[in-house]
């Protein structure tokens, strides 16, 4: 039986990819019917350019997780998203702090999805998009996890 919002918003938090770690990830809304998830990051200096702004890479790692997260949410049984393509318009510079995604799953289908996931800042500014097409993985393999509750 598929789990329902708050079932998926506390398995998300409980245990977080290596990267969504290092990021400081916290999983803030699973909306499990529309396919879509709401997430903060706490991001310090460790991933700033010498200009002293989050480097392009980093803010693509993000969006990539949040849109990767409403997939899992979408797909509604147990598997993984692999992305095809990304492609992510920077709008702002991102500065350390408190950044935050949404990240929607546009359509779900057998062997293809499409997501896209946006970046604001803790003032609403935003700062990127992604869109992404990717590969459900449909699987009872268990992730690899790190448990956040220790």
């Amino acid at each position: 039986m598929p789990l329902d919002s708050q079932q998926l918003l506390d398995r998300f938090n409980a245990k977080m990819t290596p990267t969504g770690i290092l990021f400081g990830t916290r999983v803030l809304e699973v909306d499990q019917p529309a396919g879509r998830v709401r997430m903060s990051f706490q991001i310090d200096e460790r991933f700033c350019n010498p200009r002293g702004t989050v480097q392009g890479g980093i803010v693509s790692a993000l969006l990539d997780d949040a849109s990767a997260f409403a997939g899992i949410v979408a797909l509604g049984e147990p598997g993984f998203i692999a992305s095809m393509e990304i492609k992510t318009s920077f709008l702002s510079a991102a500065m350390p702090g408190t950044l935050y995604a949404e990240g929607r799953c546009l359509k779900m289908g057998r062997s293809s999805c499409f997501l896209e996931a946006d970046l604001t800042d803790s003032e609403g500014l935003l700062i990127a998009k992604l869109t992404s097409s990717a590969i459900p993985i449909r699987s009872d393999k268990k992730p690899k996890l790190v448990d956040t509750r220790s």
